[in-house]
């Protein structure tokens, strides 16, 4: 796969960028006009040749590079921050990210701790240490994804706006995918940049360890979403779609599936989150691809239903042991 780019309105342009990752072949970034130049939302991956990608779908609409006056990142997950360092040294722009970004300079300044920690947070979630060691090994080859760690210049937080062509677009914070993660309004037009908030299906992820209760922090921001009046969203992945209130209610409804799953699970008694991944994909073969994913997952569920009072953790016994949970 290479760099695409198309039109999709009068001064938006979707800049479709390859992915290295199994199941999520390629993401998002978004080119906005702008006076003389353009607003560039997310960057894609960092790896090798991955700028050039993004400078031919750039070029398949009549862009270019220099033309970008402001970077924005929706969040500080590297397939949407991982160019910026690059972007910013190549253009002199500016970077405008939400302040909460901690998450992605963890793993940047140091690939390999951050993957160490990773491997204990599997582990202790249940799954089994060799193929967790294994399926590390091959991230280590990957790195980070991130060109540079780069602080933004502004802080992308509610009553910032971002200037275009088509009108002002306002700043909404909704956390839960990540701590840093933000969607961009545009109400006269109803366009809603989402990033990886909302996608055209249901693909739930929550970076875990930074704030206390993903899960519930995503289902406030789905409330804030949802009171915006929206015709059309831009998401991170995937093609434009209309009917956000219906995404925004089957992400509602996947989310309440894998809460109820987990106590389900949970009424044969303590378990881990390994164990109850079977109950929140149920009929869904577990593989090596989305394992670690689908326990992380279900460990989210877990925690907020800990944080609401309906389980309660059971500590590891030992370093190399794993969490138990059972129902409060």
């Amino acid at each position: 796969m290479v760099g695409r780019g198309e039109r999709v309105l009068p001064g938006v342009w979707r800049l479709r960028l390859p992915l290295p990752w199994p199941g999520i072949p390629h993401g998002n970034a978004w080119a906005l006009a702008a006076g003389d130049g353009i607003v560039l939302v997310d960057t894609g991956i960092h790896e090798p040749g991955s700028f050039a990608h993004l400078e031919r779908a750039l070029d398949e609409v009549g862009l270019r590079l220099d033309l970008v006056r402001l970077l924005v990142c929706t969040h500080a997950h590297s397939d949407h921050y991982g160019q910026a360092q690059t972007i910013m040294e190549r253009t002199g722009c500016e970077l405008w990210m939400h302040p909460a970004w901690e998450h992605a300079r963890v793993l940047a300044a140091d690939p390999d701790a951050a993957i160490e920690k990773r491997i204990t947070a599997a582990v202790r979630n249940g799954l089994p240490a060799e193929p967790v060691r294994r399926y590390a090994e091959g991230s280590r080859s990957r790195g980070s994804g991130i060109a540079g760690i780069v602080p933004p210049d502004r802080d992308l937080v509610p009553g910032v706006t971002v200037e275009t062509d088509l009108g002002p677009w306002s700043v909404v914070e909704t956390p839960g995918h990540a701590p840093s993660h933000v969607c961009l309004y545009q109400p006269d037009r109803r366009l809603l940049i989402s990033g990886d908030h909302l996608l055209g299906r249901v693909s739930l992820y929550f970076e875990p360890g930074f704030t206390p209760d993903p899960v519930g922090e995503y289902l406030e921001s789905l409330n804030v979403v949802d009171d915006l009046d929206m015709r059309l969203c831009l998401p991170g992945h995937g093609r434009t779609f209309t009917e956000v209130s219906g995404h925004v209610n089957a992400n509602r409804v996947a989310i309440a599936d894998g809460l109820a799953g987990c106590q389900e699970a949970l009424q044969a008694g303590p378990q881990t989150a390994f164990e109850v991944v079977g109950a929140v994909h149920e009929g869904e073969e577990i593989t090596p691809l989305h394992a670690n994913l689908w326990v992380q997952e279900a460990r989210s569920y877990l925690h907020h239903l800990e944080v609401i009072g309906d389980v309660e953790r059971i500590p590891a016994e030992d370093e190399g042991g794993a969490d138990h949970w059972a129902l409060a």
